[in-house]
């Protein structure tokens, strides 16, 4: 049964891979066509501009002409037909920029109403308000796309002001519970009634929550410094499967004191990445599954070969995730309330680490889950960054 179930896994693989490509293959059918439209329209309204300014310089001259001939047949014309042409260009340019002076004040009214709501979001955005939008984006025509990027810069400002706001929140949440669970527990160690064992407890406790804001401050440094493109990403081949038994046989003393059984299925793969980044997200999530096992469980790894991509997988049978919470899992410091006891501890930046190691890698990281069931982490590397960086 494993083996078909296997296959048949092996089997959906290029499936998804095909199915995907057809998308992306449909949605730069429908860019081209919405492009070769735009463009057409550019054409369209730049040939009518065209002709509008020509009918303009023609009327300008006739008009020029006209009015000289009249004006030669009262008072006479000069002696040289130079002074005569010249005195015509310079009548046909003053009729010229008289008409476009007369059409600019006939349309000064339009032009205000049509800049007036770019205007007044753009205004609005640079005070703070990232709630601003431009109506109406049609009627913009040429400048649509210009329109278009300011309501999409300023969705984007919202969004990170959101992220922000809730960030801060987060923090102090995170922070603030460990520092009353250390604060209170160490008033009541001023107890002199207090039991060894007691007390010994109550250390443990202060201990405990010291090394969780320990790890809480860590794991902000490191999720701060790959944000912001400063790491240094020292990518060499080494081999997987070697890293991945290594750090399962580390974490063996708390999957044995729990009594889960554990499987692994490694095929030999070399890649090119950061070691110690990846033994990160290894780390993660073998420590996630082992915690949200219940005692006798069972928790499985696999890493096999997919085409020029490697295969992680890491799979138990603990609680699982709900699949209103699944989508969001690898956000920063969110719980799934049914998936992590209030008591299980950790900040909520595990998963977030390992989505920003794994990108960092160009590699991709989903989840699969039901509740009671358990969850299934299946991460894809590119065995060479170089090669794709060059598909991309």
């Amino acid at each position: 049964m494993k083996g078909r179930q296997r296959a048949s896994e092996r089997a959906a693989v290029p499936e998804r891979a095909v199915r995907n490509r057809r998308t992306r293959r449909e949605r730069s059918r429908q860019q081209a066509g919405g492009c070769g439209k735009k463009r057409l329209g550019r054409a369209v309204r730049g040939l009518l501009g065209m002709l509008a300014g020509f009918s303009a310089l023609i009327i300008s001259w006739t008009a020029s002409y006209f009015i000289l001939r009249v004006l030669f047949e009262k008072f006479g014309s000069p002696s040289s037909a130079y002074v005569s042409q010249l005195l015509g260009m310079l009548l046909g340019f003053l009729i010229l920029f008289s008409i476009g002076g007369l059409i600019s004040l006939i349309t000064y009214g339009k032009q205000n109403k049509f800049y007036t709501p770019i205007l007044n979001a753009v205004r609005r955005i640079s005070k703070g308000d990232f709630t601003a939008q431009v109506e109406d984006v049609e009627r913009y025509g040429r400048m649509g796309e210009l329109v278009e990027g300011i309501n999409e810069m300023a969705s984007e400002l919202s969004r990170m002001e959101t992220m922000r706001q809730d960030f801060i929140s987060n923090v102090s949440h995170e922070i603030q519970s460990p520092l009353t669970s250390i604060r209170g527990f160490a008033r009541a160690l001023r107890r002199e009634d207090l039991s060894r064992e007691t007390r010994e407890h109550y250390l443990d406790i202060i201990e405990t929550e010291s090394a969780r804001l320990s790890g809480l401050s860590d794991s902000l440094l490191k999720l701060s410094v790959l944000e912001s493109g400063s790491f240094p990403l020292e990518a060499k081949p080494y081999r997987l499967d070697k890293q991945l038994r290594n750090i399962l046989l580390a974490c063996e003393p708390q999957w044995m004191g729990k009594g889960i059984e554990v499987e692994a299925e490694l095929a030999e793969i070399t890649v090119t990445g950061a070691a110690d980044l990846l033994s990160q997200v290894w780390n993660n999530l073998l420590h996630n599954s082992i915690k949200f096992t219940p005692p006798g469980g069972k928790l499985m790894i696999t890493a096999r070969l997919i085409g020029t991509e490697a295969e992680v997988v890491v799979s138990d049978t603990g609680a699982g995730i709900s699949r209103e919470d699944l989508p969001r899992i690898f956000e920063r410091f969110y719980k799934a309330d049914k998936a992590r006891g209030a008591g299980a501890g950790g900040s909520g930046l595990g998963l977030s680490l390992v989505k920003k190691i794994v990108d960092l890698h160009l590699g991709a990281v989903r989840a699969e889950s039901r509740l009671g069931e358990g969850t299934e982490i299946i991460v894809t590397l590119p065995l060479s960054m170089k090669e794709e960086r060059k598909r991309e």
